[in-house]
């Protein structure tokens, strides 16, 4: 089996903190998710994770105007350089302080970045190889107390810098005769925001407490004139004034006692910069507790977004301050707002919520409204064709995931506690969770309903959940009574209460082949019940320490158990003896908490693996717990394979090893000290054991933990439940080079020439030795199809599963729908009999296929219901247009015989008088 998997995506978490932004198109979001940043397609309806991290929390994130790179910057003030195009890191760098706003010049030159209380401008990276990618061209000081946000003029000669000590400073990106710096006050809170209007140095300013200056300048931005240098003999004189200039700029600044800028005595003919308070707004606030809290501007079409502390945020058209509209998203603080390049779509994210949305004001419509679990994911399930993903979270709510695209497609939230646990029937379209608040539910995929609600004769706290292999049977351990409760999943009523356990109930896991319930306790054993045999104990499994988990091999014949002492046994379920066992606790690493008073290795003495899962063709387990590593351990060897860093943000808690130095002080760490009281008894040291944190804690930190951990049916990826959220890796065949039985003939020159020569078969064995994904795709669409059957015939039996593999894959994205449907049928009926006898290691490979030709049987159904409808419409329109020309050719029928009647009798008395005429 391969190990190579790779970061793919992070799901169940949509924003958490920082400032979102637009692609430059316009139809993406690139949002900040803890220390990763997430890039939702708002067109093509997917997300991706990029796969780069920060060290901490991402506060800011500034995406250049040609959206090819972007600049992250995390809690510190450590920045990464990122690609947007290779989705790579290019430079590191650190501001060694928190970083509170960065914003790109239009041009794409220059970047101001704020910190403190200093503005400073760098030159922006170019496409030029440099070693040092961020080249400080200018510090600007000025304002007393830290700076917030910024703006650009269109044409980047200047920017505006708002603050904390309620001013707002314009400062000349060049050296300008007439503009130096000008502050501008006129508010009686924090600036929240400061924008240029479009082409011109007129500024709006928006602060806290809910108020709009307009700032009219008496100078256009072509009215700005260069300082001109004087002319000196020496090059070293210039550099000594100019060094002597910016000093003298700098102490003016910090002085703060200019309002207008100078250049020292002005030129004859130039006029300095002013400003002017055209006028003022005020919006309408519900009290003190609904702040302004975010703003954002869209300068083509006159647009100003700002978002408030209660959730509702208001559109105006400045100058004239006229209210667009009026809207609650929800009843948290909006922490951030942005507005896409055609001014259509507004995005919205709610740090409090975890909540992301993107609204579009002219229809007053949804385009994207995701939100993640409001508190840890607690387990997670993956359907039987590998597409979907369900999550349950402390928060009460059962989130389904789509694994393509990434992204929540239904949420229900019928539970009223935490959901300890969830997974799919056989069938895939029914989801049953159990949860806290004493029920079990089951959820529909049709109909997206709760149709079953199974309940206990007396109240339970239910910690585990287990469907059969038939989804007739469904059975929920209780952690308070130590009784396992079974119903029927058709009628909905209580069958059998099964008690024994001696302790709480950890786990229950059924066969996948048998009707056998494997059940974990406390009690530090394993009962296994028979369903058929009025439900008795079969087999006890004693343990050396409490059981925490034990799932079954996909072939039911082996089970493996997790205790407490950090223990994976392994048993085999038609004896009940043991196999094997694998002592885990040296590999989970505990970090040290900031309040521990022992250290990391004493505190991991006490950790062990909480969730345990095999993959897919059973010769691993997947293990995972109190850390932030998730281990592959190979079972017939019982050694460890892989490790996994699920995560490397020091803004969680328990993740260095050693205290930092930095923060340690003659009393001791400064975690332990409190900074309030002076008796020292404010800090909560949280009791042992205790695994999640409070909430009301003014030092609340979440500690790095795995609670579930599930291998995708298909065997292609795995997913984990952390305090980060829902992380899938999956193999990545494009990056990992692996060929099978290579020597020097094996060229790609030699298997086109074997396409050449039409020898099909020869050209797909040397194809799939070499292994590379784009030479095999053009070999087996070089086949003709008329010969896909003899070269399936002649194929070598151990290249029938590779091919068989390969063909799954390609069916998934490939629009050659009927060529690589013929493949797998050739391949399935000629080599049925030699597959099924290894269906064991086949079956990650065939539910991959099944997967594969699900999608495609959707996506097809959903198109031909839609023609059959468009079809009868037009077969409607046409007949309704039939019978109106029928009807109108009768009437034009009927006129024609009227007149030719009419005609027949006057030609009849023309000749009857001629003839009169005649006789007379």
């Amino acid at each position: 089996m391969k190990f190579a998997y790779r970061f793919s995506n992070l799901l169940g978490a949509v924003y958490r903190q920082g400032n979102l932004s637009f692609s430059k198109d316009g139809n993406a979001v690139i949002s900040p998710v803890g220390n990763r940043i997430s890039v939702f397609d708002l067109k093509n309806n997917t997300s991706e994770t990029l796969p780069v991290s920060t060290s901490k929390n991402i506060t800011c994130v500034g995406v250049s105007p040609d959206g090819s790179v972007a600049i992250v910057v995390d809690e510190d003030g450590a920045a990464l350089l990122v690609s947007l195009v290779t989705r790579a890191v290019l430079h590191h760098f650190h501001f060694h302080k928190p970083v509170n706003s960065i914003r790109f010049s239009p041009d794409g030159r220059k970047f101001v970045v704020t910190k403190d209380n200093v503005a400073l401008m760098y030159h922006a990276p170019g496409k030029q190889r440099k070693f040092n990618a961020f080249v400080l061209d200018k510090s600007y000081y000025g304002p007393y107390d830290e700076t917030t946000c910024i703006d650009w003029t269109d044409d980047s000669k200047c920017f505006v810098v708002g603050s904390k000590d309620m001013s707002t400073w314009v400062f000349g990106a060049e050296r300008w005769a007439n503009l130096i710096y000008y502050s501008l006050g006129g508010h009686k809170d924090m600036i929240v925001g400061c924008f240029f209007e479009k082409d011109s140095l007129d500024l709006y300013t928006v602060s806290q407490d809910g108020t709009l200056c307009v700032w009219e300048s008496d100078t256009e931005l072509d009215g700005l004139v260069l300082k001109k240098s004087r002319d000196k003999p020496e090059l070293l004189k210039q550099r000594e004034e100019g060094e002597e200039e910016e000093e003298e700029e700098r102490l003016e600044g910090e002085e703060g006692e200019v309002i207008r800028g100078k250049a020292g005595p002005p030129k004859e003919n130039t006029k300095n910069v002013r400003y002017k308070q055209r006028s003022k707004h005020f919006f309408n606030k519900e009290g003190d507790f609904n702040n302004l809290t975010t703003a954002a501007y869209h300068k083509p079409t006159h647009i100003l977004v700002t978002g408030f502390a209660s959730g509702i945020f208001h559109l105006h058209e400045l100058p004239e301050f006229n209210l667009i509209h009026s809207l609650s998203i929800s009843d948290q603080r909006i922490a951030s707002v942005a507005i896409n390049s055609s001014g259509d779509w507004i995005g919205f994210g709610c740090s409090g919520m975890g909540q992301l949305l993107v609204w579009e004001w002219q229809s007053e419509s949804y385009v994207f409204k995701q939100q993640g679990h409001f508190n840890n994911m607690a387990s997670l399930a993956y359907s039987p064709d590998g597409q979907y993903v369900a999550t349950g979270g402390d928060d009460g709510k059962v989130k389904v995931w789509n694994t393509n695209s990434g992204l929540c497609f239904v949420t229900f939230t019928e539970h009223s506690s935490s959901v300890t646990n969830v997974t799919f029937t056989s069938s895939g379209f029914v989801i049953v969770s159990a949860s806290l608040d004493g029920t079990v539910r089951a959820f529909d995929l049709h109909r997206y309903r709760n149709f079953r609600t199974f309940t206990s004769p007396r109240p339970a706290q239910f910690s585990t959940l287990a469907v059969d292999s038939s989804a007739e049977l469904v059975c929920a351990g209780a952690q308070d009574s130590f009784e396992i409760f079974l119903w029927s999943m058709q009628t909905g009523r209580l069958l059998e209460v099964l008690g024994g356990h001696e302790g709480p109930v950890s786990c229950l896991c059924f066969s996948p082949v048998q009707s056998i319930l494997a059940s974990a306790s406390w009690d530090r054993t394993v009962r296994l019940w028979d369903m058929l045999d009025s439900w008795q104990v079969k087999e006890t499994l004693h343990l050396t320490s409490d059981g925490l988990s034990v799932t079954y091999r996909p072939d039911g014949q082996e089970l493996a158990v997790t205790s407490l002492n950090g223990e994976i046994s392994f048993w085999n379920s038609q004896n009940a003896t043991q196999t094997g066992s694998i002592a885990g606790r040296h590999d989970l690493e505990m970090g040290r908490k900031e309040t521990d008073k022992i250290t990391a290795k004493q505190s991991a003495k006490g950790k062990s693996f909480t969730c345990v899962c095999y993959s897919a063709d059973g010769e691993s387990v997947l293990a995972g717990g109190q850390s932030k590593f998730v281990c592959i351990y190979n079972v017939k060897e019982t050694m460890l394979m892989k490790k996994f860093e699920i995560s490397c943000n020091l803004s969680f808690d328990a993740m260095e090893e050693f205290l930092d130095r930095r923060k340690m002080t003659e009393f001791g760490s400064l975690a332990l000290v409190d900074e309030g009281a002076g008796d020292g008894d404010g800090v909560n040291i949280s009791l042992p054991g205790v695994r999640k944190g409070d909430m009301s804690s003014r030092h609340f930190k979440p500690e790095i933990k795995v609670t579930s951990l599930r291998f995708s049916p298909t065997g292609r990826s795995w997913a984990a439940t952390t305090t980060e959220g829902l992380l899938v890796y999956s193999l990545d065949g494009s990056i990992v080079f692996d060929p099978y039985d290579l020597d020097l003939d094996v060229t790609p020159a030699s298997i086109r020439k074997q396409l050449r020569l039409q020898e099909w078969t020869s050209a797909i064995v040397l194809a799939f030795r070499l292994n590379e994904k784009a030479l095999k795709l053009e070999v087996l669409e070089t086949v003709p199809h008329e010969q896909i059957a003899v070269v399936c015939s002649s194929l070598p039996d151990i290249y029938v599963e590779k091919l068989l593999g390969f063909v799954a894959l390609c069916l998934e994205k490939s629009g050659h729908l009927q060529f690589y449907m013929t493949w797998a049928q050739n391949l399935l009926m000629l080599h049925g009999q030699k597959l099924k006898n290894r269906s064991g290691a086949l079956l990650p490979t065939l539910q991959a296929l099944q997967k594969s030709i699900q999608i495609h049987f959707d996506n097809l159904s959903k198109l031909c219901d839609f023609n059959m409808y468009n079809i009868r419409y037009a077969e409607a329109l046409s007949k309704q247009r039939g019978m109106k020309r029928a009807a109108a050719s009768e009437e034009e029928e009927e006129e024609e015989e009227e007149e030719d009647d009419e005609g027949l009798s006057e030609g009849m008395s023309e000749a009857s008088f001629e003839e009169a005429e005649m006789i007379l």
